[in-house]
């Protein structure tokens, strides 16, 4: 589930609390006699998208069953007590477009809920969805007692009902933003029983030890889900021009996506939404004008890990106007090799000044 914490090396989302079968007034007891892993659910993606083009994977299961942080690659891209996997989009425009959630295995709907209102909670208050802080959402029953949840969708959206049986693939809903959330994303919760399993890790034996970072020896993921989901958490996932300093909210939104601005603009800013920055790693903003001509370049270092981080770096005009023609804004996140592996992203935008 998705509510933004801002707090360094602090998992992005407190995304809602899961909301349980029990919540929808559900039965989730299981023979004790039943396998674990009995009719195991082989997943899908629960999103029609693809990770790290369209939408990205910034929370995981927090597999440390006391107070602190741990994914199952042993890093903090998750926060205390998150109990599934958030997969966001860029913004809310792409909400309003409409993003299908869908069915990550074949089942029966067990229950849902429709109605809630797509808003950040930080606006409406942790109050306003006290016990539904799903939000729009639907429990799937598979066989041997597996469950996948799927939270935060968006209102009115919500296309099955209690009864139905649904097939992989098969379209649910859409994303939204309702129940406790703070951006636009799909959270998937997956459990057998009572126990939450985080799909990464699959079902670890009893007596078979404790288990170390990485996959498990049998996660849920399909083979191309795995691998679509086999990206780095690290994303510039968002960027764009603006004419002055730019509301975060705003770019958020999606209202800063013009592919055209003024001449006579105050001021040409180029800015870049992330998510999982790391300390020692180099950000570099460069704007270069008509025919080639540099406008700004800037080297931020990051000094604190951020599970989302928005930063921006812009120039006054000087002149009456600015030269007519493209602009081409460029940012480039680099990560030397050290306690995890070297990274080098970048982000392109072209704007038009007329």
């Amino acid at each position: 589930m998705g509510v933004l914490l801002q707090k360094p090396a602090v998992a992005l989302a407190f995304t809602v609390v899961l909301l349980s079968s029990a919540a929808f007034g559900q039965d989730v007891n299981q023979p004790a006699s039943q396998s674990r892993t009995e009719g195991r659910p082989t997943l899908s993606l629960p999103i029609n998208c693809q990770p790290a083009r369209d939408c990205w994977l910034v929370n995981f299961v927090d597999v440390d069953s006391g107070p602190g942080v741990r994914d199952y690659t042993c890093g903090k891209r998750s926060y205390d007590g998150h109990k599934g996997i958030d997969l966001a989009i860029r913004d809310l425009t792409e909400m309003i477009k409409g993003v299908p959630v869908v069915a990550s295995a074949d089942g029966v709907v067990k229950a849902v809920r429709d109605g809630m209102e797509d808003i950040d909670v930080t606006i409406a208050g942790l109050k306003s969805v006290e016990g539904r802080e799903c939000g729009n959402g639907l429990v799937v029953r598979h066989r041997g007692g597996w469950e996948t949840q799927y939270c935060h969708l968006r209102r009115g959206s919500v296309a099955v009902k209690a009864g139905d049986a649904v097939s992989q693939g098969q379209r649910l809903g859409l994303v939204g933003n309702s129940g406790r959330a703070q951006f636009p994303h799909v959270h998937l919760s997956v459990r057998q029983g009572k126990t939450v399993i985080d799909p990464f890790v699959g079902v670890v034996q009893e007596g078979g030890g404790a288990k170390k970072c990485g996959l498990g020896p049998a996660p849920l993921w399909s083979k191309a889900a795995l691998a679509a989901l086999s990206v780095p958490a690290t994303a510039l996932f968002n960027a764009g021009f603006a004419v002055a300093a730019p509301d975060p909210k705003v770019a958020r939104s999606g209202l800063l996506a013009a592919a055209q601005l003024p001449s006579d603009a105050p001021a040409l800013v180029l800015w870049v939404d992330m998510y999982w920055v790391e300390a020692g790693d180099q950000l570099r903003f460069s704007i270069i004008g008509p025919g080639g001509k540099p406008i700004t370049s800037k080297t931020i270092a990051i000094t604190m890990t951020q599970a989302r981080r928005f930063s921006f770096v812009g120039k006054k005009r000087k002149a009456s106007s600015w030269p007519a023609g493209s602009y081409r804004g460029e940012v480039l996140l680099s990560r030397k090799a050290g306690a995890g592996s070297p990274l080098r992203l970048s982000v392109v935008r072209v704007v038009e000044l007329r």
